[in-house]
């Protein structure tokens, strides 16, 4: 009569083990993307260049004509808000920073930044973001910009993202805040993937418009 054997049992424990291991380290690594204070349709172009995932300073310009400021990284956003306030005269708390650090993007004058960081995520939600000055008169966002470089220790790059129907004055008024007083010549334009009329045409449609 044949002697059939059973198969040994299989331990999974090292399996689940190793399975929790696996998500407690996503979990402690991934990074969670705040709401951005506005949506914008960037326009569309060929361009396949992929903008980098860190050390990026996003200069973001609505449909309104509202400039947005960001800079990614939790202790640059901290020392730059240490830099705003002594280049403006306005002291912030340990909350107040901590704030910033892990908020998204801004679009107000540094006058209102206090008032602003005080609000519950809900608040700032619904609080109108009236923009960045960028006024030659009054450009706050001159001084972001450099902020930013210098708490990056200059790793950062610059990138716009315009609403395809941002107002054409507002966008070169971006570009000379970073040409002409921060000395950047070189910057990236933020697009989708779709094939079709790229920034460049989208900002002679706005001028032709604007003439």
């Amino acid at each position: 009569m044949a002697n059939f054997r059973s198969a040994p049992p299989i331990d999974m424990t090292p399996m689940v083990d190793l399975a929790f291991l696996l998500v407690t380290f996503f979990m402690l690594t991934a990074t969670a993307i705040p709401d951005e204070p506005v949506a914008v349709d960037t326009p569309s172009s060929v361009a396949m260049v992929k903008m980098p995932e860190t050390n990026v300073v996003t200069l973001t310009v609505d449909p309104k004509g509202r400039v947005f400021f960001n800079v990614d990284g939790q202790f640059t956003r901290a020392e730059l808000l240490d830099i705003m306030g002594e280049r403006y005269g306005v002291s912030f708390t340990p909350e107040e920073k901590r704030t910033f650090s892990i908020i998204s993007s801004v679009g107000v004058p540094v006058a209102n930044l206090k008032q602003f960081l005080s609000l519950t995520p809900e608040q700032r939600k619904e609080v109108p973001q009236p923009g960045i000055p960028v006024d030659s008169a009054h450009n706050e966002l001159v001084d972001w910009v450099n902020g930013a470089r210098t708490a990056s220790q200059n790793r950062v790059r610059i990138a716009i993202k315009g609403d395809s129907d941002a107002d054409y004055k507002t966008i070169r008024k971006v570009v000379n805040t970073l040409v002409d007083r921060n000395k950047i010549t070189k910057f990236n334009l933020i697009t989708n993937m779709e094939k079709g009329a790229d920034f460049d045409a989208m900002l002679a449609k706005q001028a032709k418009k604007d003439h």
